[in-house]
C-alpha cells in the first residue's frame, strides 16, 4: 500500500489551464473519491496520477517516491476504466491472466493470483466463460479482477459504474465498499454521481473548473460546506437557495429577511457579516417540517411526488427561478395547490455571503456533546 501526494500540481493544454494548484494527500489505505460536474478535471487528475497524462507543473509522489517522469507500468498502480476493455475471444481466466503472462510469471503463480481474485469478486465459477456470456456487472468484476491480480499499491477507478443500470449500480457500490474492506489498499475513484461519492468515500474531493473546492468526509461536506458550489452539489435532493438580506449577525447567530419579507434566524457564526448585505439562505429539502413554530415560511404546492418512504413537494416561492423543494414524511397529506406553512429549524439553516462563502454553522447540542 502507499499514499499519494500532489503538491502544486497543474495541467495545461497550450494556453488552456485545465487544473490549477492541486494540493492533496491521499492517505495510505484510504478510499478517496473525486467528484464534480462534467469537465471539472477529475478524470484528467486521475490520468495524471496514472501516468497517462503529463504533469505541466508540480510534484506527484506515490509511496514517497516522486513519479512525475515514471512510466505508468512502473508506478505501482492499476486502473479500471469506464469501458471494460475485455478481450472478447478470451475466457475470463485468460482475460485476468493476460498481463501476468506478458510479465512471464510462473504458471502456478498466475493460477493462484487469478483464482484468489476471482474468489474475492465471486466470479470463480465463471472463469471458463467469455465476456459475451456475462452481465454488465460481471464484466466489470472481471476488469477489476484484472487489476487485482497485479497487486498494485494504488487502485484507480474512472467512473466504473456509469455503464450499468440503476439497480446494478446500487449493488456494485456495495461490492466496491466490501472490496476495499477486504484488500485495504489505497483506492482513488472518480464519479460525477454524488450519491456514489457519499456512499463509498472515506473522504471526498469536490472539484469545479479545475480547482479543488473542498476536501472532507461525506458528513463534513454535508453539514459544513465551504461554499455555495459544494452545498449545492452534495446532497440529494439538492439544497434550496433563497436570496435574502442580512439584518444582523454576530458570533451567536444571524437574522435574515427573505424576498417576501419573512425573517429567518440562522444558527451560524456571522460575525464577519455586514448588516444590509446580500446573502443566500440554504435549506436542505429534508430539513423542512410541517411544524412552523420556528422560522415560518409560507408557500404554495405546485407538484407532489409520492415516493412511498417520502413525499417530495415542489412549491412556489418569490425570487426563485426553480421550485422550492421540501421532502416530507411519506404519509404526509400534502396535495397540489395546498398552502403550506413550513418550519425550518435554525440549527439546519445554511448561510452564504455575497461571495458565496459559507458562514460556519454553530454546533448543534448533539455535535457539541460529541466534540
Amino acid at each position: 500500500m502507499a499514499d499519494v501526494q500532489l503538491t502544486q500540481v497543474h495541467k495545461a493544454y497550450n494556453d488552456v489551464q485545465v487544473l490549477r494548484d492541486i494540493n492533496l494527500q491521499v492517505r495510505d489505505g484510504e478510499f478517496m473519491v473525486f467528484v464534480g460536474p462534467s469537465g471539472c478535471g477529475k478524470s484528467t487528475l486521475l490520468r495524471m496520477i496514472a501516468g497517462l497524462e503529463d504533469i505541466t507543473g508540480g510534484t506527484l509522489a506515490i509511496g514517497g517516491r516522486v513519479v512525475n517522469d515514471v512510466p505508468p507500468a512502473e508506478r505501482g498502480i492499476a486502473m479500471v476504466f469506464q469501458s471494460y476493455a475485455l478481450y472478447p475471444h478470451m475466457n475470463l481466466f485468460d482475460n485476468m491472466a493476460f498481463g501476468l503472462k506478458l510479465a512471464k510469471l510462473p504458471k502456478a503463480e498466475i493460477d493462484q493470483a487469478v483464482q484468489q481474485a476471482a474468489k474475492i469478486l465471486h466470479i470463480d465459477h465463471l472463469l471458463d466463460r467469455k465476456p459475451k456470456a456475462l452481465s454488465g456487472g460481471q464484466r466489470q468484476r472481471v476488469a477489476i479482477g484484472r487489476a487485482i491480480v497485479r497487486k498494485p499499491e494504488v487502485f484507480l477507478f474512472d467512473e466504473p459504474l456509469s455503464n450499468l443500470d440503476a439497480a446494478l449500480r446500487v449493488k456494485m457500490r456495495y461490492e466496491f465498499a466490501k472490496l476495499h474492506e477486504e484488500l485495504k489498499t489505497t483506492m482513488i475513484y472518480v464519479t460525477h454521481d454524488q450519491v456514489e461519492a457519499m456512499t463509498l468515500a472515506d473522504r471526498i474531493v469536490v472539484l469545479s473548473a479545475g480547482r479543488i473546492e473542498q476536501v472532507g468526509t461525506p458528513i463534513e461536506l454535508y453539514e459544513q460546506p465551504d461554499n455555495l458550489f459544494v452545498a449545492g452539489f452534495i446532497g440529494s435532493p439538492r439544497m434550496n437557495f433563497l436570496p435574502a438580506t442580512l439584518l444582523r449577525g454576530d458570533a451567536n447567530g444571524a437574522e435574515v429577511k427573505l424576498a417576501n419579507g419573512e425573517t429567518v434566524h440562522c444558527a451560524v457564526d456571522a460575525a464577519r457579516g455586514r448588516p444590509g448585505s446580500t446573502v443566500t439562505l440554504g435549506a436542505r429539502p429534508e430539513h423542512f417540517t410541517l411544524d412552523a413554530r420556528e422560522n415560518r415560511i409560507d408557500t404554495r404546492v405546485t407538484f407532489v411526488e409520492a415516493l412511498g418512504s417520502s413525499t417530495q413537494a415542489y412549491c412556489d416561492y418569490p425570487g426563485l427561478a426553480e421550485p422550492l423543494t421540501c421532502q416530507l414524511d411519506g404519509r404526509s397529506p400534502v396535495r397540489t395547490r395546498d398552502t403550506l406553512a413550513l418550519g425550518l429549524p435554525a440549527d439546519w439553516c445554511y448561510l452564504f455571503d455575497d461571495q458565496g462563502r459559507a458562514f460556519p454553522r454553530l454546533a448543534r447540542p448533539a455535535q457539541a456533546k460529541a466534540a
